[in-house]
């Protein structure tokens, strides 16, 4: 089975159309679970197409089918949602809502997956179905999982993904198998003591120092308690406690996040951070409330299936460009979560210019519109080759 012969002319002429899409979307950007007027255009351009859509999946998230109704299918997923950060790229196009912004390029992946659906439709018949997955609040790192519980993995026999990375060159790829991403875990921790006055600290039991010595204390005991071969990273984000300069406060909150590459380490934390947590607490007489909540596991790549994009990215772009990532990534992706259900792989789409790009989730973050039509070509060709294997072993079978 040889499928549409043409699509690559195909999409070079549909890339204008979708970079103004893709610059719509930068400019009215949506926060996680409220994609309202994002799912509504998706559907909308998917229908346009011939798909078969459902809305609603997922919350706010957008499931689209072409090909034989009930499946098999191969999917792909691509995210939707905006970050709570003020533009400051100076662009055209730039965020028109204040303080919201396409700071992790979701726009662009919105618009993979609209071009991949583009050029699939011109496909009169297809012997095997193929889903996308629009997906809500990625950065909630909720999402993935509102979607799965909706369904959107079943049947699914195979799932691709991707994610823009400022670090890599527009025009380039980086592809690993293996784990991909960090398991991410939030930390709540309340230090309670005992409050007065700031000039009589020893009729006190100051929370602000406590709750120092256990952020210093969780740093220390990573570097001595912990396997250096299996790195675990602990960050605060946040800490408030007191009322007053000359009032010894009486309680602190800490809230961070937990990042660790190793599954079954990442298990163990829960317990490990509350040991040490009540242990450095409880040395001073204080009294400590510790709240963990694990958010995702790492992404998984299966390694067959990175083998069959690595191949078809180099077929598309040529071996230079498709770069083999030697180390993962502590950031987290709740593609993970869709993995539950099916083996798939993401891979990391360049999207830095000459002169370099902003990093993700900053208000500069401005990248490269060519690398959208990069992304297009490598999935497109990376889901045909899997419809053709898949295909050719059906026969076999039979």
């Amino acid at each position: 089975m040889t499928l549409l012969l043409h699509w690559s002319e195909r999409l070079d002429q549909a890339l204008p159309e979708l970079i103004e899409l893709r610059r719509h979307l930068h400019a009215h950007p949506e926060l996680s679970g409220e994609e309202h007027q994002t799912a509504v255009l998706v559907a909308g351009q998917l229908r346009g197409d011939g798909w078969r859509v459902s809305e609603g999946v997922g919350r706010t998230g957008v499931l689209a089918e072409l090909g034989p109704i009930g499946g098999p299918f191969v999917g792909l997923r691509v995210d939707m949602d905006a970050l709570p950060v003020e533009e400051r790229t100076g662009l055209v196009y730039a965020s028109r809502r204040e303080g919201v912004m396409h700071a992790c390029g979701h726009d662009l992946h919105t618009c993979i997956g609209l071009g991949v659906a583009r050029v699939l439709a011109e496909e009169e018949s297809m012997p095997i179905g193929v889903r996308l997955l629009f997906q809500p609040a990625e950065e909630l790192c909720e999402g993935a999982r509102w979607m799965r519980m909706d369904g959107a993995t079943d049947g699914l026999e195979a799932l691709f993904g991707v994610h823009v990375c400022p670090e890599l060159p527009t025009g380039s790829i980086g592809v690993r198998s293996g784990c991909l991403t960090a398991a991410a875990g939030e930390l709540d921790i309340e230090v309670i003591g005992e409050g007065g006055h700031g000039a009589r600290p020893h009729q006190a039991m100051d929370a602000i120092w406590i709750a120092a010595r256990v952020v210093c204390g969780l740093q220390e005991a990573i570097s001595r308690r912990l396997d250096a071969l299996h790195p675990v990273v602990v960050s605060f984000g946040k800490i408030e406690g007191g009322q007053a300069f000359n009032v010894i406060a009486d309680r602190v909150q800490l809230l961070g996040t937990v990042r660790c590459l190793d599954g079954a380490v990442f298990d163990k934390l829960p317990a490990w951070i509350e040991q040490i947590v009540q242990a450095i607490c409880g040395s001073f007489g204080a009294e400590a409330i510790v709240r963990y909540r694990s958010i995702t596991p790492p992404v998984y790549n299966d390694p067959e299936l990175t083998d069959l994009l690595e191949s078809c990215a180099i077929s598309q772009i040529g071996k230079e460009r498709v770069l083999r990532l030697e180390q993962p990534s502590l950031g987290a992706e709740d593609f993970a979560e869709l993995l539950q259900k099916v083996r798939g792989t993401m891979f990391r789409l360049g999207v830095s210019g000459p002169n370099g790009c902003a990093p993700l989730h900053n208000g500069q973050f401005c990248l490269e519109e060519s690398s959208l039509g990069v992304g297009i070509r490598v999935l497109t060709a990376t889901l045909l080759a899997w419809m053709d294997e898949r295909s050719r072993l059906a026969l076999e079978r039979t």
